[in-house]
């Protein structure tokens, strides 16, 4: 860094602007998705809902999350990472806005009154008609956000790659992923407070609104490192620094391919990437989405009272975004390519999550064991999360980098979707026949048996990944 201020001058910082930007863009994407989970004990009251029907509806938001992955990465690739993003908020943003729709259209459709009426309706078939509207009307409204969500990775994936040279990219994913964690901490302080003054509505079409405010900021910030006047040579040689490896390929002509989905697919790289997403992205769901339907099965906490557990949690939870991207540079430094070192990493932080399994034996003692517990866990996965994404940078060229991010994000959410629906299934189940499982009957034994899965699972990831790719060996003929 000091040759190339002696070179150019002193360096300019508008990189950590845009990493900035991405923070809160990420924080904004998990406020709106967040809302329906700290929501869920008082619209399943409102709308009759079982386990099973709220597993469905954040199931389907996965599966569709999932697929919509699959061509964000493509269609960031082909508009560019400004209007990609651009057109990736507004839609989420819109998305999460006409979930206050929902009430409403439930109300109309059944000919109640009011939301008083819906929550007084006796008798199974009118119950079954309130639970079947909106059911269906929650699964329309996450559609649009899981399509507009698609776009956040890969597109902040794409603008660190094209703002940070490799060493620096894992650091600044690890920060711009942890504003999933700000999200999830100011959702549960302010949420509940937003339903309990103004009805659930109202957190609906607040959290929409900041996302269309977040988008002005960013349609004037945003441009291409070698466009954008606000930064000097320095800051632009530093972020290209490692652009001659990267884009080896150039000299053949190969820059100029287009790529298509079965050339990504040809290498085991993509697969390692892909099996990593498809075994963990689910269990940050699972705590997500379930969390606050844990506390009231369990603990019988509702409304504000799950409101510092739940910020708590993901207070902690920022720990492992920002030091976790930064902890492959310990064995990087020490002569380990990024590859080897993040991989080094990723093993360690794989042991973390198994504190998970103690949750429930010693969720006796108070509320308070198993938040810290899975705190932990959900720490853990945030420190996995910047060091997966960040394998991408190390092993392909940066014209693939949205492609591959969308094709994992594809695979975690067809993971989530298995767990989220699985989870719905099992936990009715479970309080319907007073399942027993380890000393724990009914609901409490489905959640010890989900515990378990998420310890486990990013050993698991692991070890398949590191048998897929044992070596570094990055893609130059896409």
């Amino acid at each position: 860094m000091s040759k190339l201020n002696g070179t150019y001058g002193k360096m300019t910082h508008y990189r950590w602007i845009i990493c900035s930007m991405l923070f809160f863009a990420t924080t904004v994407n998990y406020l709106d998705r967040q809302v329906l989970s700290l929501l869920q004990p008082i619209l399943e009251e409102e709308f009759h809902w079982t386990d099973n029907d709220y597993g469905t509806i954040t199931a389907i938001f996965s599966l569709v999350y999932a697929i919509a992955m699959l061509f964000a990465g493509r269609f960031v690739d082909r508009v560019g990472t400004k209007r990609g993003y651009a057109w990736s908020i507004a839609v989420w943003s819109l998305g999460a806005g006409i979930h206050a729709l929902c009430g409403v259209l439930t109300e109309q459709m059944t000919g109640l009154a009011d939301a008083h009426a819906l929550r007084m309706a006796q008798g199974a078939d009118i119950v079954g008609q309130i639970a079947m509207i909106s059911v269906t009307a929650f699964i329309i409204c996450r559609c649009v956000l899981a399509v507009g969500e698609a776009g956040n990775f890969p597109a902040a994936i794409k603008a660190t790659a094209e703002y940070f040279p490799k060493k620096d990219r894992a650091f600044a994913t690890g920060i711009f992923n942890s504003g999933a964690n700000v999200g999830a901490i100011v959702a549960p302080l302010t949420v509940p407070v937003m339903a309990e003054l103004w009805g659930w509505e109202t957190a609906f079409i607040i959290v929409g609104l900041i996302g269309f405010i977040w988008l002005g900021f960013w349609l004037f910030l945003y441009r291409k490192p070698e466009e954008n006047t606000k930064m000097n040579a320095a800051e632009r040689a530093y972020i290209e620094q490692d652009s001659t490896s990267e884009e080896a390929g150039g000299a053949s002509g190969v820059t100029d391919k287009k790529m298509t989905f079965r050339q990504c697919l040809k290498y085991r790289q993509t697969w390692a990437f892909a099996f990593g997403k498809f075994m963990t992205d689910g269990v940050w769901w699972f705590f997500l989405f379930w969390t606050p339907a844990y506390l009231k099965a369990q603990y019988n906490l509702v409304g504000t009272r799950i409101a510092w557990p739940i910020a708590i949690l993901y207070t902690i939870t920022v720990v492992g975004s920002v030091f976790g991207g930064k902890f492959p540079t310990y064995f990087i430094d020490r002569g380990m390519n990024p590859y080897a070192g993040r991989m080094r990493a990723m093993l360690i932080i794989a042991f973390f999550p198994l504190v998970v399994l103690a949750a429930q034996p010693l969720g006796g003692i108070s509320y308070w064991v198993p938040i810290l517990l899975i705190a932990i866990g959900a720490s853990a996965h945030q420190a996995w999360s910047a060091n997966i994404f960040s394998t991408i940078g190390d092993m392909f060229p940066k014209r693939a980098i949205a492609t591959i991010t969308g094709i994992g994000g594809m695979a975690g959410g067809i993971g989530s979707f298995f767990i989220q629906k699985g989870a719905g299934m099992l936990f009715t189940y479970s309080g319907e026949t007073s399942l027993r499982f380890m000393g724990f009957e009914g609901k409490p034994a489905g959640y010890t048996i989900a515990f378990i899965f998420c310890a486990a699972a990013y050993l698991i990831a692991w070890i398949v990944m590191k048998l897929l790719v044992p070596k570094y060996k990055p893609i130059t003929d896409l």
